[in-house]
């Protein structure tokens, strides 16, 4: 059974920092590409960062592009997402993803193409 379960979300002013950890399990980890999204209230889930199976690639939406930082551990079948100068408006519930990948350092931004998600853990930036 695959699980992925978010860790690291909290309260946080604005202009600080929060890393937030995805633990997976019942999968191989290194055969899937993995994926950050958000989602604030009343609004839809939307893509924050994605990363190929072997780091080789990285991509980050406009909005986060330069203050967060996707990053792996395939030895420990975690992701993780450092997010520096946080902001009000990145208010939201943080979900980790995968995206099984069969070849190269492919990675989606596209939510259905994500095959697994977790719980979420909610990040909270005040001003």
């Amino acid at each position: 059974q695959v699980q992925l379960g978010e860790s690291g979300g909290g309260q946080v002013q604005a202009g600080g920092s929060l890393r937030l950890s995805c633990a997976a399990s019942g999968l191989i980890f290194s055969n899937y590409a993995m994926g950050w999204f958000r989602q604030a209230p009343g609004k839809e889930r939307e893509f924050v960062a994605t990363i190929s199976r072997s780091a080789g690639v990285r991509y980050y939406a406009d909005s986060v592009k330069g203050r967060f930082t996707i990053s792996r551990d395939n030895a420990k079948n975690t992701a993780y997402l450092q997010m520096n100068s946080l902001k009000p408006e990145d208010t939201a519930v943080y979900y980790c993803a995968a995206d099984r990948q069969y070849a190269g350092e492919s990675y989606s931004y596209v939510r259905e193409a994500y095959n697994y998600w977790g719980q979420g853990t909610q990040v909270t930036v005040s001003s």
